[in-house]
């Protein structure tokens, strides 16, 4: 099965399947539809019983680069954030919590909201040349989530956080922020390998194991730590120095406006 927007491919041999996101000449950027189309390809994925493991990759250069800036009005109030953020984070707990493991196969971009997408899968493999990290931050903006200090070392996530710098694959895997990185044409050679490990296990020990160790770091807070990352951007967004930057992106094309954005850093790269 596939749509405009979402390739459905199940593996002929084990009970896996390849989800793609398709809109390549978009880098793959996060819409509406595409995050309806899957959200939907999750749930046929966790009702069908001949399904235990699920990759979800993208197609072109990006697994993908974000949600999409273009095409809407993003200078709104604290509270039209507010719900906008956790429609966000809705669709990304979902993925979280899929009894099945859901494993990403990062081949180029990902970044932002991205990023976060990735965090929630249960597992990454990367390709060794792929370009990961939060530059959002850099345009008064913030993550849906902030799975980064759930996911890697302080320090790391901070630096992340903190600077919008971009890391490549073997960066990503060295901090621990990827499971594996991989020569390009090795990417979904490795995604499946792992896939078909995990569909091979009972599907019992995986379901539980995944609900145990989710429910540690709801222990630890993560829960809360989302709610209180919902408010901080929220605030952010519709502050003055947040709406001065979503009028820019109104008042300029996307290529336009990014480079305005990495124009101060461009000389400490």
């Amino acid at each position: 099965m596939s749509t405009d927007v979402v390739i459905w491919e199940k593996d002929a041999e084990d009970a896996f399947v390849t989800l793609t996101l398709n809109r390549p000449d978009k880098m793959n950027a996060m819409n509406q539809e595409l995050g309806d189309a899957l959200e939907a390809a999750i749930a046929r994925a966790v009702k069908d019983p001949e399904i235990r493991a699920v990759i979800i990759t993208g197609a072109g250069r990006a697994f993908t680069a974000g949600f999409d800036l273009g095409g809407e009005d993003f200078e709104m109030d604290a509270e039209a954030w507010r719900e906008d953020i956790g429609a966000n984070m809705r669709r990304m707990k979902l993925i979280r919590e899929a009894p099945i493991p859901i494993i990403a196969a990062v081949n180029g971009y990902c970044l932002a909201g991205g990023l976060e997408l990735m965090m929630c899968c249960d597992m990454t493999v990367a390709a060794d040349d792929a370009m990961l990290g939060e530059p959002e931050v850099r345009h008064v903006s913030a993550p849906p989530t902030l799975m980064l200090p759930w996911t890697v070392p302080m320090i790391h996530a901070r630096h992340l956080m903190y600077t919008g710098d971009l890391i490549d694959g073997r960066e990503a895997a060295r901090i621990h922020l990827v499971n594996k990185a991989v020569p390009r044409d090795q990417l979904r050679v490795e995604a499946e390998k792992l896939a078909r490990k995990c569909a091979r296990m009972p599907g019992a020990a995986i379901k539980f194991a995944k609900a145990a160790l989710n429910h540690q770091q709801q222990t630890a807070g993560l829960e809360s730590s989302w709610t209180y990352n919902r408010e901080t951007t929220a605030i952010l967004h519709a502050s003055e120095e947040g709406r001065y930057w979503m009028r820019l992106l109104k008042e300029h094309s996307l290529k336009e406006f990014l480079d305005i954005r990495e124009k101060p850093f461009r000389d400490l790269d």
